[in-house]
């Protein structure tokens, strides 16, 4: 059985690849994706529409790998081919040697500006 984490990262280095095949290996037939785009969407559907950004992908640095059960927690800064760098953080449920669900949770663009003054409450 294979680690969760080698899973995790074997699908992301096939989107630095350009590797369909690869990808397409280690995505399960029942895999779901949500983000704050997208609602569920299946397998077919995940590589019609998020497949196609790997064009623009150069790299991701990984920031968090956490297995716990079986999920893996990753937070990751990626970066794109025109040089543009930014935060994410997804958590991929594996089931043997696939992924079967991806859950992704935008983050910011690097270096983040953050608002001056921080926090601020409301009444």
């Amino acid at each position: 059985m294979p680690d969760i984490v080698d899973v995790a990262r074997a699908l992301y280095e096939a989107f630095v690849d350009k590797d369909v095949a690869a990808a397409e290996l280690l995505v399960a037939e029942g895999f779901h994706f949500t983000s704050p785009l997208d609602n569920r969407i299946d397998r077919r559907t995940f590589f019609e529409r998020c497949w196609p950004l790997s064009e623009r992908i150069s790299g991701f640095d990984f920031v968090h790998l956490v297995p716990h059960g079986d999920r893996v927690f990753v937070t990751y800064e990626g970066r794109s081919t025109s040089g543009q760098r930014f935060r994410n953080t997804e958590i991929l449920t594996i089931a043997g040697d696939q992924v079967v669900e991806a859950e992704v949770y935008f983050g910011w663009t690097l270096p983040h500006k953050a608002p001056a003054g921080g926090f601020v409450e409301s009444d």
